[in-house]
């Protein structure tokens, strides 16, 4: 936030400073900082150069993923003037080198998200439903009694049965040894042909690094990029397959417990609170433990089919729940933790905070 003040007042000030060569070109007031003359017509450009400036100083908070078209079009124009004025205005350019690096470093991130934003239409324009499509108690009798009690309480039957579902999150995410990070996301989750899109927007030691997690067609794939431009994390396939199987079940469990009559998942009955599941997808399946409270809330999930992508070793991993909320008329988990059980340490790895949920999305938002 400091570095996004200090960096919208230096384009103000290089904003301001091009109004000197419009006054100076109307004899407005003495500006004995430009020696060389200005006419009328140029003066006009410095006017307008300047208030290009100003918008890009106020698009930057107003739309902060898109300000760069504007302030790559304020340095050409500002450039331009700046040639014509050499001997007392060169110095300008120090600062559009520097405004033109940033945005650079903005339009990698944007390009980033952008193949995000395509993977998602492309699985939009093919997913089908329909609001008629109810489920009903009769589409829960082959479910073991926690998981029917479960989906009455999160309030899923009499309801549309859930073809998608639209998630944003907040929260903080460390690797051991590491400190914590902040970071936003937005993910899709498609159900009848299995698909997790996760777009996270982190922030490291100041420093804007999106990731993109791609589960699809079986295959998964995880790029972490410095500004959208420089990959500091690449993993694809092998292992990822299986994980990201667990990471998609996972959130059905949580996020979307409608999407639990799915024939993909075999469930085994342990006890009155405890299940456990099989889910197939393709030639992966993976198998989770649920654990569910009185109340009927599921209340944890535990795997041992998921790999940490930091040293790339198996380790039971869960999702103990921390609090529900209502969403859209929904009763699902609201703040949650991901935890790897590492042989010396439960070790806290995320801490999420859920901010909205929607369901059967037609539409990129």
């Amino acid at each position: 936030m400091i570095l996004k003040i200090i960096f919208t007042i230096i384009i103000l000030i290089h904003g301001l400073i091009h109004f000197l060569g419009f006054l100076k070109a109307f004899s407005f007031a003495e500006v004995p900082q430009l020696k060389q003359e200005i006419n009328q017509f140029t003066g006009v450009i410095w006017l307008i150069s300047g208030l290009a400036f100003l918008i890009v100083a106020i698009t930057i908070w107003l739309y902060p993923d898109k300000w760069w078209l504007f302030g790559i079009l304020a340095i050409v124009l500002s450039q331009i003037i700046i040639f014509t004025s050499w001997q007392d205005a060169k110095f300008g350019t120090i600062a559009n080198i520097i405004i033109l690096f940033i945005s650079i470093l903005n339009y990698g991130s944007f390009s980033f998200e952008r193949e995000y934003k395509k993977d998602v239409e492309a699985k939009l324009s093919i997913n089908k439903f329909s609001s008629e499509d109810i489920l009903t108690d009769a589409d829960l009798i082959e479910l073991p009694l926690p998981v029917q009690r479960y989906l009455r309480y999160v309030g899923a039957v009499n309801k549309p049965k859930v073809k998608n579902m639209r998630v944003v999150m907040e929260g903080e995410m460390r690797e051991k040894g590491k400190d914590w990070f902040t970071f936003h996301s937005e993910q899709y989750n498609f159900f009848d042909n299995p698909a997790r899109l996760f777009f996270m927007k982190g922030r490291m030691f100041g420093l804007n690094v999106p990731g993109y997690h791609k589960f699809a067609e079986g295959k998964a794939s995880m790029n972490i990029k410095l500004f959208g431009m420089f990959s500091v994390v690449q993993h694809l396939g092998g292992v990822m397959n299986k994980t990201e199987t667990v990471t998609y079940f996972n959130d059905m469990c949580l996020m979307a417990p409608a999407a639990l009559i799915d024939k993909r998942i075999k469930w085994e009955s342990i006890d009155e609170r405890t299940v456990k599941a099989k889910f197939v997808n393709g030639d992966i399946d993976i198998t989770a433990t649920l654990y569910f409270d009185d109340d009927g809330k599921l209340v944890n999930f535990l795997s041992y089919d998921r790999t940490s992508v930091s040293d790339m070793k198996q380790y039971p991993f869960s999702t103990p729940v921390n609090k529900y909320d209502n969403f859209n008329g929904y009763k699902i988990v609201a703040e949650g933790d991901g935890v790897w059980h590492y042989p010396d340490e439960k070790f806290v790895y995320g801490k999420f905070s859920i901010k909205d949920i929607e369901y059967n999305v037609s539409i990129f938002k």
